[in-house]
């Protein structure tokens, strides 16, 4: 049997003001860094096989 969920802890104040100032100021990886991850992602996928 599963274990249940806990709930999700509120923010406050200062907390909560520094997640949604990082929530909004995102920056995206540079190519470079994203090819290198679809290249391992790719060669993991060709040899790791999950029976489901």
């Amino acid at each position: 049997m599963a274990k249940p969920i806990k709930e999700t802890p509120i923010l406050y104040d200062e907390d909560a003001y520094r997640f949604e100032m990082a929530a909004h100021n995102v920056t995206p990886l540079p190519e470079e860094r994203q090819e290198e991850m679809w290249k391992t992602y790719e060669r993991l996928k060709k040899c790791c096989t999950f029976a489901l």
